[in-house]
Order: structure tokens, then C-alpha cells, then sequence
């Protein structure tokens, strides 16, 4: 039997923790609270923790900051839990590496939803996984392939180098500036029209209905999330 999840949660409210206690602990989860940013730092420093939620505003500190911090210690994904709803801070957080941004309220099936993704892509990529599968796609991101059943798929290189980026990272939200960053390079990191048109291209090749997408989800004002088939944990 697998050990069950442990999940940090760096919140001051206490109502918020309350809530994250009542709808984490029935999953077999087991939780550690810290409502400092001081505290969540030593928290998340110990072994053991797969997941944290992150609020922005804490008592002594701002989330951001701590972001940052934990990103360049260890590669633990962090989901943003904040009352905070300007994109500028969901750019912000996302571009230091939070793997998700939830706005307060927020829904408990949402929240579910956006840890098992969480939690799926870190597995992914610390076993290497090779073939990601994302609406009847098969994406192999070793051999350059992309199938729909026995239908292979034929892409531009740039066109699979954007969906293998996306397919890397699936479930979580990548920045505009993420993703031209690493498909063309700093000189293009600002060029979101020019993303948009790539995007475009590539959904009326892989999407079933391009205008109404279903592997590619679009985070209005933020960038863009591949959606993958499995959502078991």
C-alpha cells in the first residue's frame, strides 16, 4: 500500500484551515498546518511533504516571497490559495513556479481537482514519463510522436515543441512568458500574439472541436494548460 500524500498548508485563516482539514483528511491524507510563512518554511523544509498550499497573505511575510524560496531549495509543487484575483499576481506567482493559482472562495471539487493534477505531474516527472496521454492523444515526448488511435498525427517541429512543453508539464498552468521562453527563446518571451497563433494551429490539428477545446485549456490573461486523460491519482 502506498504512504498516504502529506500536504503542507501555509495559512493564517484559521477557517481556511478548518475547511482544508475537513475536505483533505477523508482522502487518507495527512496534514501539516503552519500559519506563518516563517513556520511553513521550516515545515516545508522537513522530508516527507509532497504538496503545498500556499496562501499570498500571510501575517509575516507575502506568499510570493516564499514561493520563490521553496522553489529553488526543491521542486515540491505548491498550489496558491489567495483572495488575491488580479492576474498580475497569478502571472507573478506562476512565472516563480506555483504550479497552480485557486482563487478564495474557492469550490472543494475544484480544489480536488487541481491537487490530484498537482500531485499527478510531480509523479510524472520524477518517473520520466515518456508517452503523456490527453483526449484520445498519444504524445511521445522521446520519439517525436503524436497518435489518435492508429492515426498518426503530423505537426510542424515548433508545433510539437509547444505541445511537448505543455504535454511535459500537463495539469499545470504555464505563463505566456513560460512557455515562449522555452519554445523560441528570451528574444520571443513577450510575444503573446504570436503564441496565440501557434496555438490556434495546433488545436485545429489535435482538438476534436478547435473552438471548443479539450486538450488545450486556455487561462484567459494567464497562458495555457494541457489537459491528460487519466484523472486517477
Amino acid at each position: 500500500m502506498s504512504k498516504p500524500h502529506r500536504i503542507l498548508v501555509i495559512e493564517d485563516e484559521v477557517a481556511i484551515r478548518r475547511l482544508l482539514r475537513a475536505v483533505l483528511a477523508p482522502q487518507g491524507w495527512t496534514l501539516v498546518e503552519a500559519a506563518t510563512a516563517q513556520e511553513g518554511l521550516v515545515q516545508a523544509r522537513l522530508p516527507g511533504v509532497d504538496l503545498i498550499l500556499l496562501d499570498l497573505g500571510l501575517p509575516d511575510g507575502d506568499g510570493l516571497d516564499l514561493v520563490g524560496k521553496l522553489k529553488a531549495e526543491r521542486p515540491t509543487p505548491i498550489i496558491i490559495l489567495s483572495s488575491r484575483d488580479q492576474e498580475e499576481d497569478k502571472v507573478a506567482a506562476l512565472d516563480l513556479g506555483a504550479d497552480d493559482y485557486v482563487t478564495k472562495p474557492f469550490g472543494t471539487a475544484e480544489l480536488m481537482a487541481r491537487i490530484r493534477a498537482a500531485l499527478r505531474h510531480a509523479v510524472q516527472q520524477q518517473g520520466g514519463r515518456s508517452v503523456v496521454t490527453a483526449g484520445g492523444l498519444a504524445i511521445d515526448l522521446i520519439n517525436r510522436q503524436v497518435t489518435r488511435g492508429e492515426e498518426k498525427l503530423h505537426l510542424s517541429p515548433t508545433e510539437f515543441d509547444l505541445l511537448r512543453f505543455l504535454a511535459a508539464h500537463a495539469g499545470k498552468i504555464l505563463t505566456h512568458r513560460q512557455i515562449l521562453k522555452e519554445v523560441w527563446g528570451a528574444a520571443k518571451e513577450d510575444e503573446v500574439q504570436y503564441l496565440r497563433v501557434y496555438i490556434r494551429m495546433l488545436r485545429q490539428k489535435i482538438e476534436s472541436d478547435p473552438n471548443a477545446p479539450g486538450i488545450i485549456q486556455t487561462e484567459p490573461g494567464i497562458g495555457y494548460r494541457l489537459v491528460i486523460s487519466d484523472e486517477s491519482l
